[in-house]
């Protein structure tokens, strides 16, 4: 896969967000190289003038230092939006760790999500923040299947990931997102995170513009069998599988034990009590926080002396 690279001048990091997790947003990067085939970040394209496949460029963000960071106080920050904050890249140019390093003192929310181990790389700095808290992406234990979506580090890295960091005592969530129906082992997978997590929570597979192609042409060649169910939700808008999986995941909960909460995230949850799942079915503020960052994005604009195109790199 050919990528394109490009270091870019932004107006400022931070972005006012109607997002649940946040009263702001920040997103080091415009682009993603995981190239998940369901990302709904793709629509960031129309934004930023990028006419490649999504998954195939990434501006890299500069900003001016962060000045007075103390008014961040208090304040819920949710980092990666519609980037993941570390992917490949952060490894060499640390744009999500210099964005740590300029809020490092203040007692501000952080909430980082990821599909990458990377993020062990900062754990000294992660560790100084009183109320922080990473998320990974994990919608699969088959790991044929996760190769077949995105270029992330496998499912069992990120797994390792969540014990390591949960075991230095900094919060965790295991995001089970998107669920594909017929497809994630959704109980599995809570199984599996159960001990080494605080939340558990549980998103739905949206499809919409290009990628809704992409994926159901892939649902009718790799798994043809559940292509009438596929139909059904996504082309007839039929919302009885996910009300089902509501409810058996409900009574699955109470068998384990665990708490059952919707589109509940608050973050005073004692870190030693059992990970509460909380259900985010079709929670629209997604969406409308996500294309207000791409509003935002559009008007970061490479300078002369910042912006470079690093063109053509094998990746």
């Amino acid at each position: 896969m050919k990528l394109s690279i490009q270091e870019i001048q932004a107006k400022s990091i931070l972005t006012k967000s109607n997002l649940p997790v946040g009263d702001y947003s920040a997103n080091p990067y415009t682009g993603c190289t995981h190239a998940c085939k369901y990302c709904y970040a793709e629509f960031m394209k129309r934004f930023t003038n990028h006419t490649e496949p999504w998954g195939t460029f990434l501006d890299v963000k500069h900003w001016n230092e962060i000045k007075h960071p103390e008014k961040y106080n208090g304040k819920a920050i949710f980092i990666g939006s519609v980037t993941d904050p570390y992917n490949p890249q952060e490894e060499t140019y640390r744009r999500t760790r210099a964005l740590l390093e300029q809020l490092s003192g203040t007692t501000a929310k952080i909430s980082i999500a990821t599909k990458s181990d990377l993020v062990l790389r900062d754990l000294d700095l992660i560790k100084t923040f009183p109320d922080i808290r990473i998320s990974w992406s994990v919608n699969t234990l088959d790991e044929d299947f996760h190769r077949d979506m995105d270029n992330a580090v496998s499912i069992a890295r990120r797994f390792a990931a969540m014990e390591t960091c949960h075991k230095e005592g900094i919060r965790t969530s295991c995001f089970i997102s998107p669920i594909f129906p017929g497809i994630t082992e959704v109980k599995e997978i809570i199984q599996r995170a159960k001990g080494c997590c605080n939340w558990i929570w549980l998103e739905n597979l949206n499809l919409r513009g290009r990628y809704k192609k992409v994926i159901m042409d892939y649902i009718e060649e790799k798994y043809p069998d559940l292509l009438p169910l596929y139909e059904e939700i996504y082309k007839h808008r039929n919302r009885s599988y996910w009300l089902a999986l509501d409810k058996d995941l409900r009574a699955f909960a109470d068998r384990l034990g665990l708490e059952y909460a919707t589109n509940d995230d608050s973050m005073e949850r004692d870190y030693d009590a059992p990970p509460v799942i909380v259900n985010y079915f079709y929670h629209e503020q997604i969406k409308k926080s996500a294309r207000k960052d791409a509003m935002s994005a559009a008007d970061e604009q490479p300078t002369p002396s910042v912006a470079k195109r690093i063109g053509d790199n094998d990746a």
